[in-house]
């Protein structure tokens, strides 16, 4: 009963504090997009949340992998991610792949989505060029954090668990291939109107 209730604790701790990054993603992507289509505020929002994720929770894990490992680390960003090596084993001690995949999603993934954001607010001409780029990237990242496990086999993810399974693994890696599918989606759909819209003006005038 003991060892039950600490991973009820660790969990629910680790989700709580999932869900207030994402409460103040949330919060401040709706406020940067006042005024602006239902689509815009919605990618805002996702991008604060995306931004935050990169820079407080995979950036000290970062930091950590490069001190020792989160094994043997304290803290509370510690204990989210030993709670999600229960999950996958690889995120426990270091594994150069996946701190490989996580140096380039803080520092570019992160950056990206600042400048995304900012695209967004001030109506930049590049805002599709940027948010095709993070997007690409992100699935990329999804990618290669799961593909070379799957193809031994997957010996370091734990899929007897259905809460290390279906929220860990499958919900929360998915949400980063959903959203930024959608993204790309949208970035489609607005540069095909820009082209057909400057065709038809080059057809006007000529």
């Amino acid at each position: 009963m003991g060892a039950g209730s600490e991973l009820g604790a660790a969990a629910a701790g680790s989700l709580l504090l999932c869900a207030g990054l994402l409460g103040a993603g949330c919060a401040l992507g709706l406020r940067l997009g006042r005024g602006r289509g239902a689509a815009d505020r919605g990618a805002l929002a996702w991008l604060c949340y995306d931004a935050l994720v990169h820079f407080a929770l995979e950036g000290p894990f970062v930091y950590l992998s490069f001190i020792g490992n989160i094994a043997d680390s304290d803290g509370l960003i510690a204990s989210l991610w030993k709670e999600y090596g229960k999950a996958d084993a690889r995120w426990l001690n270091f594994d150069p792949t996946i701190v490989s995949l996580e140096i380039l999603t803080v520092a570019l993934d992160g950056s990206l989505a600042l400048i995304l954001i900012y695209a967004i607010v001030k109506q930049k001409y590049y805002r599709h060029f940027i948010q095709i780029t993070l997007c690409v990237c992100e699935l990329y990242g999804g990618w290669m954090t799961f593909a070379p496990d799957w193809l031994m086999g997957s010996p370091n993810l734990n899929t007897n668990n259905w809460l290390y399974f279906w929220v860990y693994l499958v919900f929360f890696n998915s949400v980063w291939v959903l959203i930024p599918g959608l993204l790309l989606w949208q970035s489609w759909v607005e540069l095909k109107k820009m082209y057909h819209k400057g065709t038809s003006l080059e057809k006007k005038f000529q």
